[in-house]
């Protein structure tokens, strides 16, 4: 799943590379390699600032969470026989790289059975260990979605292996003055099907979020494995297409802003930070319930267990931390914020504290069955047509 991010402004980690701590090669070190823009670099300031003795904290941005996933895989490749031959051995970090050099990673949680799947990472801890200290501030529902087998699949009897620290959802956003002209605003995923709406809306370029949305307004669910089994699933989709001026995960805020389109679905982490920069836009997360993601933190398979890795992430887990993370970086928090009105702009407001009822109706995109994503795929191109 791609998702992009927008630059967020000074507030976010927006060099190449946050360094905190004196150099020296014996110096205690913890190395992440993080989303671009998903953790306040003051937020790593403060964690570095409690610390009781010296460390150093190495924090390198990457720009898509599938580059992440991609480094995880290069680092876990075997390497040729004719690799370590010859002069190439003496080539200082030489491309293809075989040994994971951070401690943690942010990876999607749509990325997680792929990762355990394929031996990329190792359990953050036992489900009865108590390593990380702030595990019971946790909702049910975030521990259940990374407590999994070693197949990566849902498992209360599973080990944990990764830590949610921000989360967002699939929202409608709209240019309002095009919609006050129609007289209505949008609610919920079946106003995408409203009169006046052809060829003014663009989707995401996803099949498991746009047909989703139809399960969705059909009243089932966005993990549906039979898609043979949802009646008139199709029909809608063909009469929805007609709606669609184009499909793109990238490019939906620019042709809105512009009027090109009225409405558009797409993620909130890059809807919420457009909102305050462009009053023209507004956003609402749909009635009957959306897709939602999770960024984590998760652990190279071969690195060796640290304790300040767990203390990062337990600091990440404090209501404090959670609170600066959700509020600067535009997005949601697995931990009680209680994120007051005066803290963030207004039209944000009522996004970043969601209503429970539309929370409990929400889902994360789970893996399904090979034949299912088949399924998904192959209706997804034929209705495009």
């Amino acid at each position: 799943m791609d998702r992009r991010t927008f630059l967020l402004g000074t507030s976010t980690l927006a060099l190449s590379q946050l360094l905190f701590g004196c150099g020296g090669n014996k110096q205690t070190q913890l190395k992440v390699q993080l989303l671009k823009g998903s953790i306040p670099g003051q937020v790593v300031n403060q964690f570095h600032k409690g610390l009781q003795h010296q460390v150093q904290l190495k924090f390198a941005p990457v720009e898509q969470i599938q580059d992440l996933f991609q480094q995880l895989q290069n680092w876990q490749q075997k390497p040729k026989a004719t690799d370590e031959q010859g002069w190439s051995r003496f080539i200082p970090f030489r491309q293809g790289q075989k040994t994971a050099d951070v401690d943690l990673m942010t990876l999607g949680d749509y990325w997680l059975k792929a990762a355990i799947e394929q031996k990329l990472i190792q359990p953050l801890q036992e489900l009865e260990g108590n390593q990380l200290k702030q595990w019971s501030a946790l909702d049910e529902r975030w521990k259940k979605l990374v407590v999994r087998n070693d197949e990566g699949n849902l498992d209360t009897q599973g080990k944990v292996w990764g830590a949610p620290y921000r989360w967002g959802s699939t929202v409608i956003v709209y240019n309002r003055d095009k919609l006050r002209k129609l007289g209505w605003t949008p609610k919920d995923w079946s106003d995408l099907w409203r009169d006046g709406m052809q060829q003014h809306i663009s989707l995401l370029n996803q099949p498991r979020e746009v047909i989703g949305l139809v399960l969705k307004k059909l009243g089932k669910s966005y993990n549906t494995e039979n898609l043979e089994q949802v009646p008139d699933l199709e029909k809608e989709l063909q009469t929805l297409n007609q709606q669609v001026k184009f499909y793109s995960s990238n490019n939906y805020l620019e042709p809105l802003i512009m009027g090109d389109t009225w409405l558009a679905v797409g993620w909130s982490s890059d809807v919420l930070p457009a909102l305050g920069r462009y009053p023209e836009l507004a956003a609402v997360i749909p009635q009957s319930g959306t897709a939602i993601w999770a960024d984590l933190w998760v652990r190279p398979a071969g690195i060796t267990t640290s304790t300040l890795s767990d203390q990062w992430i337990d600091f990440c887990w404090q209501s404090s931390t959670a609170k600066q993370i959700s509020v600067l970086t535009k997005s949601n928090s697995p931990i009680s914020t209680n994120i007051a009105a005066s803290d963030i702009q207004e039209p944000l407001w009522s996004l970043l504290e969601s209503d429970r009822k539309v929370f409990n109706k929400s889902e994360f995109l789970l893996p399904l069955p090979p034949l299912a994503i088949k399924q998904y795929e192959s209706l997804f191109a034929k209705i495009k047509v």
